[in-house]
């Protein structure tokens, strides 16, 4: 199925999924004049006198009441990396094909929440394999972006990685899930074949252990140490550390930065 220029199929999944494409702009958003996720992880900055990633983090900490820097950028690649693999992965099991999600054609409002986050300034089809996923998303953005918030917050790319694994693995559920519930067998055999695919690259083979859509990751995304949070439920840890408020699992990985 060629990609349509609204990418509608990807609406029905909710979520994460949807993704905002700049004929859209029509409205009066201006979505044109926002900055790219290029420009994020180059560290441009904008009229808000901040760049956007720096804009991004500061919003997330805000959102989820921690002065903890690291915890908020940690957070916030974790969501961003959501919305990536949600994209991507969804477009490639439903239409067989995937967007060009280069940096520079995705318009970036730092301070939106999903789906008003991301515009696509171009629709550029792509091969829907595993191997065009990992180019996209895994070197595309997240590459980029691990350099920049270890360079800048100090956080560890094996963190990193494990946002990006538990992300994948979560995207892959709620893919699943759709597919079961529509009767939509070839959906599911396609997320189940591509997921195998990505969890064998480099960068997300040690990222955790997968049975079946279960996923255990290898290390905490922190946020066990927002006010109020808990432990994600494919944490590494089995109970939060004594200096945590709260103990209370959270179902998705990709959440807390919406």
């Amino acid at each position: 199925m060629d990609l349509d220029p609204a990418l509608s199929a990807l609406r029905a999944l909710g979520g994460f999924f949807p993704l905002r494409t700049l004929p859209e702009a029509a409205d009066g958003t201006g979505a044109r004049r926002l900055p790219t996720l290029a420009e994020g992880y180059a560290g441009a900055t904008t009229e808000t006198g901040r760049d956007p990633l720096t804009l991004r983090v500061a919003t997330v900490g805000d959102r989820l009441g921690t002065g903890e820097v690291r915890v908020a950028a940690s957070l916030a690649q974790q969501g961003l990396a959501a919305r990536l693999w949600s994209v991507a992965l969804g477009c490639a099991v439903l239409y067989g094909r995937l967007p060009d999600l280069d940096p520079r054609l995705l318009h970036w409002d730092a301070r939106a929440a999903v789906p008003d986050d991301l515009w696509l300034a171009e629709l550029r089809p792509l091969p829907g394999d595993a191997a065009t996923l990992a180019g996209t998303v895994l070197h595309g953005h997240l590459e980029p972006l691990t350099a920049v918030l270890r360079a800048r917050y100090g956080v560890a790319p094996g963190l990193l990685r494990g946002n990006a694994g538990s992300a994948l693995a979560a995207t892959a559920r709620e893919l699943s899930r759709w597919a079961r519930a529509h009767g939509r067998t070839d959906v599911a055999a396609r997320v189940r074949a591509l997921t195998g695919e990505l969890f064998a690259h480099p960068l997300l083979s040690a990222t955790g252990t997968r049975t079946g859509t279960a996923f255990r990751r290898r290390s905490c995304c922190l946020y066990y140490r927002v006010p109020g949070g808990g432990l994600c439920g494919d944490c590494c840890l089995t109970r939060a550390p004594r200096s945590s408020p709260c103990s209370t699992p959270r179902s998705s990985p990709g959440a807390a930065s919406g």
